[in-house]
Protein backbone atom coordinates (compact mmCIF):
# COMPACT_ATOMS: atom_id res chain seq x y z
CA UNK A 1 0.00 0.00 0.00
CA UNK A 2 2.47 2.15 0.84
CA UNK A 3 4.28 2.06 -2.54
CA UNK A 4 1.36 2.34 -4.42
CA UNK A 5 0.42 5.50 -2.20
CA UNK A 6 4.31 6.93 -2.82
CA UNK A 7 3.33 6.19 -6.84
CA UNK A 8 0.22 7.48 -6.87
CA UNK A 9 1.95 10.71 -5.24
CA UNK A 10 4.84 10.67 -7.64
CA UNK A 11 2.21 10.50 -10.83
CA UNK A 12 0.15 13.65 -9.21
CA UNK A 13 3.06 15.96 -8.58
CA UNK A 14 4.69 15.21 -12.14
CA UNK A 15 1.52 15.78 -13.95
CA UNK A 16 0.54 18.46 -11.64
CA UNK A 17 3.84 20.33 -12.88
CA UNK A 18 3.44 19.65 -16.06
CA UNK A 19 -0.40 20.61 -15.94
CA UNK A 20 0.74 23.72 -14.25
CA UNK A 21 3.36 24.34 -16.94
CA UNK A 22 0.71 24.22 -19.72
CA UNK A 23 -1.20 26.95 -18.22
CA UNK A 24 1.29 28.66 -17.47
CA UNK A 25 2.52 28.10 -21.58
CA UNK A 26 -0.56 29.43 -22.30
CA UNK A 27 -0.99 32.54 -20.55
CA UNK A 28 2.18 33.91 -20.81
CA UNK A 29 1.94 32.69 -24.98
CA UNK A 30 -1.81 34.54 -25.07
CA UNK A 31 -0.35 37.71 -23.91
CA UNK A 32 2.71 37.85 -25.74
CA UNK A 33 0.66 37.65 -28.67
CA UNK A 34 -1.78 40.16 -27.87
CA UNK A 35 1.65 42.64 -27.07
CA UNK A 36 3.15 41.71 -30.06
CA UNK A 37 -0.08 42.20 -32.31
CA UNK A 38 -0.52 45.56 -30.49
CA UNK A 39 3.24 46.19 -31.84
CA UNK A 40 2.78 45.05 -35.24
CA UNK A 41 -0.51 47.35 -35.80
CA UNK A 42 1.51 50.59 -34.46
CA UNK A 43 4.09 49.54 -36.94
CA UNK A 44 1.22 48.74 -39.75
CA UNK A 45 -0.34 52.46 -38.92
CA UNK A 46 2.56 53.70 -39.63
CA UNK A 47 3.91 51.70 -42.74
CA UNK A 48 3.30 52.02 -46.43
CA UNK A 49 1.13 48.80 -46.52
CA UNK A 50 -2.20 49.31 -48.01
CA UNK A 51 -4.65 49.91 -44.86
CA UNK A 52 -6.65 46.44 -46.38
CA UNK A 53 -4.03 43.97 -45.54
CA UNK A 54 -3.85 45.52 -41.65
CA UNK A 55 -6.97 43.56 -40.30
CA UNK A 56 -6.16 40.68 -42.65
CA UNK A 57 -2.56 40.49 -41.00
CA UNK A 58 -3.39 40.99 -37.32
CA UNK A 59 -6.21 38.43 -37.51
CA UNK A 60 -3.97 35.61 -39.22
CA UNK A 61 -1.15 36.28 -37.04
CA UNK A 62 -3.55 35.85 -33.87
CA UNK A 63 -4.47 32.51 -35.60
CA UNK A 64 -1.44 31.37 -36.18
CA UNK A 65 0.04 31.84 -32.91
CA UNK A 66 -2.17 31.10 -30.57
CA UNK A 67 -2.27 27.51 -32.32
CA UNK A 68 1.17 26.94 -32.05
CA UNK A 69 1.06 28.38 -28.34
CA UNK A 70 -1.36 25.17 -27.96
CA UNK A 71 0.56 22.95 -29.43
CA UNK A 72 3.63 23.94 -27.23
CA UNK A 73 0.98 23.76 -23.73
CA UNK A 74 -0.26 20.01 -25.21
CA UNK A 75 3.72 19.12 -25.91
CA UNK A 76 4.45 19.88 -21.87
CA UNK A 77 1.47 17.65 -20.54
CA UNK A 78 3.07 14.82 -22.38
CA UNK A 79 1.04 14.56 -25.74
CA UNK A 80 3.56 14.43 -28.45
CA UNK A 81 3.42 16.88 -31.73
CA UNK A 82 3.14 13.76 -34.06
CA UNK A 83 0.24 12.82 -32.22
CA UNK A 84 -1.47 16.09 -31.76
CA UNK A 85 -0.58 16.81 -35.28
CA UNK A 86 -2.26 13.15 -36.21
CA UNK A 87 -5.49 13.75 -33.82
CA UNK A 88 -5.87 17.15 -35.85
CA UNK A 89 -5.19 15.49 -39.11
CA UNK A 90 -8.40 12.57 -38.49
CA UNK A 91 -10.22 15.53 -37.27
CA UNK A 92 -9.40 17.79 -40.11
CA UNK A 93 -12.27 16.23 -42.38
CA UNK A 94 -15.10 16.78 -39.74
CA UNK A 95 -13.71 20.58 -39.08
CA UNK A 96 -13.75 20.67 -42.74
CA UNK A 97 -17.35 19.75 -43.25
CA UNK A 98 -18.44 21.52 -40.16
CA UNK A 99 -16.46 25.15 -41.19
CA UNK A 100 -16.98 24.75 -44.60
CA UNK A 101 -18.72 27.96 -45.03
CA UNK A 102 -15.64 29.56 -42.64
CA UNK A 103 -12.97 28.04 -44.80
CA UNK A 104 -15.10 29.62 -47.58
CA UNK A 105 -14.96 33.06 -46.13
CA UNK A 106 -10.87 32.41 -45.25
CA UNK A 107 -10.53 31.77 -48.85
CA UNK A 108 -12.71 34.67 -50.30
CA UNK A 109 -10.71 37.05 -48.06
CA UNK A 110 -7.78 35.71 -49.78
CA UNK A 111 -8.93 36.50 -52.87
CA UNK A 112 -10.22 39.82 -52.15
CA UNK A 113 -6.46 41.06 -51.12
CA UNK A 114 -5.27 39.31 -53.65
CA UNK A 115 -7.40 40.61 -56.37
CA UNK A 116 -7.57 44.05 -55.34
CA UNK A 117 -11.66 44.16 -55.96
CA UNK A 118 -11.86 47.11 -52.76
CA UNK A 119 -9.92 48.27 -50.11
CA UNK A 120 -10.89 49.88 -46.54
CA UNK A 121 -12.36 53.46 -47.53
CA UNK A 122 -14.10 52.44 -51.10
CA UNK A 123 -17.45 52.74 -51.12
CA UNK A 124 -19.14 49.78 -52.48
CA UNK A 125 -22.29 47.81 -53.40
CA UNK A 126 -22.83 44.50 -52.79
CA UNK A 127 -24.99 41.66 -51.57
CA UNK A 128 -27.68 44.47 -51.43
CA UNK A 129 -25.47 47.06 -48.99
CA UNK A 130 -24.29 50.48 -49.94
CA UNK A 131 -21.29 51.58 -47.67
CA UNK A 132 -17.69 53.02 -46.54
CA UNK A 133 -15.36 49.99 -46.73
CA UNK A 134 -13.77 49.77 -42.81
CA UNK A 135 -12.16 46.54 -42.05
CA UNK A 136 -11.41 43.51 -44.44
CA UNK A 137 -10.90 40.79 -41.76
CA UNK A 138 -10.19 36.92 -41.75
CA UNK A 139 -13.45 36.08 -42.84
CA UNK A 140 -15.43 38.73 -42.77
CA UNK A 141 -15.64 42.35 -44.02
CA UNK A 142 -17.46 45.58 -42.43
CA UNK A 143 -18.50 48.46 -44.04
CA UNK A 144 -20.78 51.48 -43.07
CA UNK A 145 -23.48 52.27 -44.97
CA UNK A 146 -24.62 55.93 -45.55
CA UNK A 147 -27.02 56.13 -42.22
CA UNK A 148 -23.98 54.73 -39.72
CA UNK A 149 -25.18 50.97 -39.51
CA UNK A 150 -22.26 48.48 -39.73
CA UNK A 151 -23.11 45.77 -42.08
CA UNK A 152 -20.76 42.77 -41.98
CA UNK A 153 -20.64 40.26 -45.21
CA UNK A 154 -18.80 37.42 -45.28
CA UNK A 155 -15.69 37.13 -47.56
CA UNK A 156 -17.33 33.99 -49.43
CA UNK A 157 -19.63 35.61 -50.41
CA UNK A 158 -18.23 39.14 -51.70
CA UNK A 159 -15.49 36.96 -53.46
CA UNK A 160 -18.21 35.08 -55.28
CA UNK A 161 -20.48 37.90 -55.63
CA UNK A 162 -20.86 41.42 -57.80
CA UNK A 163 -19.26 44.62 -56.72
CA UNK A 164 -19.46 48.06 -57.81
CA UNK A 165 -17.11 50.28 -56.46
CA UNK A 166 -17.73 53.86 -56.73
CA UNK A 167 -14.25 55.15 -55.42
CA UNK A 168 -11.71 53.49 -57.81
CA UNK A 169 -12.30 55.64 -60.42
CA UNK A 170 -11.77 59.53 -59.85
CA UNK A 171 -14.50 60.65 -62.32
CA UNK A 172 -18.43 59.80 -62.48
CA UNK A 173 -20.68 60.48 -65.48
CA UNK A 174 -23.77 61.75 -64.16
CA UNK A 175 -26.90 60.25 -65.91
CA UNK A 176 -30.20 62.54 -65.26
CA UNK A 177 -33.65 62.46 -67.10
CA UNK A 178 -36.26 65.19 -66.60
CA UNK A 179 -39.67 65.10 -68.55
CA UNK A 180 -40.85 67.83 -70.58
CA UNK A 181 -44.59 68.78 -71.88
CA UNK A 182 -45.16 67.53 -75.60
CA UNK A 183 -46.38 71.34 -76.08
CA UNK A 184 -42.71 72.35 -75.27
CA UNK A 185 -40.28 73.63 -77.95
CA UNK A 186 -37.61 71.10 -77.93
CA UNK A 187 -34.15 73.18 -78.28
CA UNK A 188 -35.60 76.10 -75.51
CA UNK A 189 -35.67 72.94 -73.63
CA UNK A 190 -32.01 71.78 -74.25
CA UNK A 191 -31.16 75.89 -74.38
CA UNK A 192 -31.97 75.41 -71.10
CA UNK A 193 -30.19 72.30 -69.63
CA UNK A 194 -27.15 73.60 -71.32
CA UNK A 195 -26.91 76.45 -69.52
CA UNK A 196 -28.03 74.66 -66.22
CA UNK A 197 -25.18 72.50 -66.36
CA UNK A 198 -22.78 74.37 -67.69
CA UNK A 199 -23.30 77.04 -64.83
CA UNK A 200 -22.81 74.43 -62.09
CA UNK A 201 -19.07 75.27 -60.62
CA UNK A 202 -18.89 71.19 -60.19
CA UNK A 203 -19.26 69.98 -63.44
CA UNK A 204 -16.77 69.36 -65.72
CA UNK A 205 -16.64 71.25 -69.68
CA UNK A 206 -14.96 68.49 -70.90
CA UNK A 207 -16.04 66.20 -72.16
CA UNK A 208 -18.91 68.35 -73.14
CA UNK A 209 -22.01 67.73 -71.31
CA UNK A 210 -24.55 65.54 -73.88
CA UNK A 211 -28.25 66.93 -73.75
CA UNK A 212 -30.32 65.13 -76.22
CA UNK A 213 -34.29 63.98 -75.98
CA UNK A 214 -33.71 60.23 -74.99
CA UNK A 215 -37.46 59.25 -75.71
CA UNK A 216 -41.35 59.90 -76.00
CA UNK A 217 -42.95 58.74 -72.71
CA UNK A 218 -47.02 57.91 -71.99
CA UNK A 219 -47.03 61.81 -71.01
CA UNK A 220 -44.46 63.82 -72.60
CA UNK A 221 -40.58 63.75 -73.86
CA UNK A 222 -37.91 62.40 -71.66
CA UNK A 223 -34.43 64.91 -71.85
CA UNK A 224 -31.14 63.01 -71.04
CA UNK A 225 -28.46 64.97 -69.41
CA UNK A 226 -25.15 63.17 -69.46
CA UNK A 227 -22.36 65.33 -67.46
CA UNK A 228 -18.49 64.01 -65.90
CA UNK A 229 -17.47 64.91 -62.94
CA UNK A 230 -15.84 64.27 -59.54
CA UNK A 231 -16.76 60.94 -58.26
CA UNK A 232 -16.63 62.95 -54.63
CA UNK A 233 -19.13 65.48 -56.07
CA UNK A 234 -21.54 62.91 -57.75
CA UNK A 235 -24.44 63.48 -55.41
CA UNK A 236 -24.18 67.24 -54.58
CA UNK A 237 -24.37 67.86 -58.20
CA UNK A 238 -27.37 65.05 -58.08
CA UNK A 239 -29.39 67.01 -56.05
CA UNK A 240 -28.26 70.55 -57.23
CA UNK A 241 -29.34 69.91 -60.67
CA UNK A 242 -33.21 68.18 -59.49
CA UNK A 243 -33.57 71.57 -57.51
CA UNK A 244 -32.28 73.91 -59.85
CA UNK A 245 -33.95 72.31 -63.04
CA UNK A 246 -37.47 72.88 -61.46
CA UNK A 247 -36.91 76.94 -60.57
CA UNK A 248 -35.46 77.28 -63.95
CA UNK A 249 -38.33 75.43 -65.76
CA UNK A 250 -41.07 77.28 -63.56
CA UNK A 251 -39.15 80.40 -65.16
CA UNK A 252 -38.95 79.38 -68.41
CA UNK A 253 -42.77 78.41 -68.18
CA UNK A 254 -41.51 74.83 -69.29
CA UNK A 255 -43.67 72.63 -68.28
CA UNK A 256 -43.15 69.28 -66.12
CA UNK A 257 -46.12 66.59 -67.18
CA UNK A 258 -47.56 64.37 -64.35
CA UNK A 259 -49.97 61.27 -64.68
CA UNK A 260 -53.24 62.21 -64.71
CA UNK A 261 -56.74 60.15 -65.18
CA UNK A 262 -59.32 62.15 -67.14
CA UNK A 263 -62.85 60.76 -66.25
CA UNK A 264 -65.63 60.86 -68.50
CA UNK A 265 -69.02 60.20 -67.26
CA UNK A 266 -72.05 59.44 -69.81
CA UNK A 267 -75.37 60.00 -69.22
CA UNK A 268 -77.08 56.83 -69.50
Amino acid sequence: MERIKLKTIDILVGYGFKTAGAILVLLVGITIVNIVSTRIDKRLNKSKVDMSLHSFIKSFFSFVSKIIIVIIAATIIGIPPTTFIAVLSAAGLAIGLALKDSLSNFAGGVLILFFRPFGVGDFIDAQGFMGTVKEIQLFYTSLNTTDNRRITIPNGELANGKIINYSVEDTRRLDLTFDVSFDDDIEKVKDVLTNIVLDHPLIFKEPEPLIRVKAYGDHGMEFMVRAWCQSSDYWSINYDLHEIVKEVFEEENITIPFNQLDVNLKES
